[in-house]
């Protein structure tokens, strides 16, 4: 038997082999998302309702004089419920309108400055005083930010009011309009 020394083959790297084999898993990786995203329908979440007929009549059976909206504008919900019953108690809602443009009720034992600057904004801007007919009070505080926010404000029983968002102004006026203690 002769002594043949074979040696088993090696396979040769180089740093520029690593770099091309990257390159070509990104584009997969890429190619593969480009088309989950031309292939793929938009996802639209649709918001449930909730019940804030039944959460304010129940606020107001634990002896919370919440105010609410008797009803809501044609095409408007209410997603958003926030009662807690701490000492003090806070009453919020969150709302979409007709064009799903977000509208915000709070009630708080606060400032008024200190709601506005956590609902609206720190640089708010006070505007001149709003008279609606509302069975809340008649003279409203009105509110604006640079982002294009309004908000309307007023004391009632020791509490401050705001509604507020990012709907027209026409929109918060309505809903004033519509709140009942």
């Amino acid at each position: 038997m002769t002594g043949v020394s074979e040696k088993p083959g090696r396979y040769q790297r180089s740093s520029n082999g690593l770099i091309g084999a990257m390159i070509v898993t990104l584009l997969a990786i890429g190619a593969f998302v480009l088309l989950r995203s031309l292939t793929r329908d938009q996802v639209e979440v649709e918001r449930e309702p909730v019940d804030y007929v039944a959460a304010a009549e129940a606020a107001r059976g634990a002896g919370f004089d919440v105010v609410a909206p008797s009803e809501l504008p044609a095409g408007w919900i209410a997603t958003a419920i926030d009662l807690s019953q701490t000492d003090p108690p806070l009453w919020g809602m969150g709302l979409l309108t007709d064009d799903d443009l977000f509208v915000g009720l709070r009630q708080e034992d606060e400032s008024v400055k200190d709601l506005v600057e956590s609902t609206i904004d720190e640089d708010a801007v006070e505007g001149e005083p709003l008279t609606l007919d509302s069975a809340v009070g008649s003279t409203w505080q009105t509110w604006t930010d640079e982002g294009g926010d309004t908000g309307y404000s007023i004391e009632y029983d020791d509490q401050t009011v705001l509604v507020y968002g990012s709907a027209p102004a026409a929109d918060l006026q309505e809903l004033i309009t519509l709140l009942e203690r």
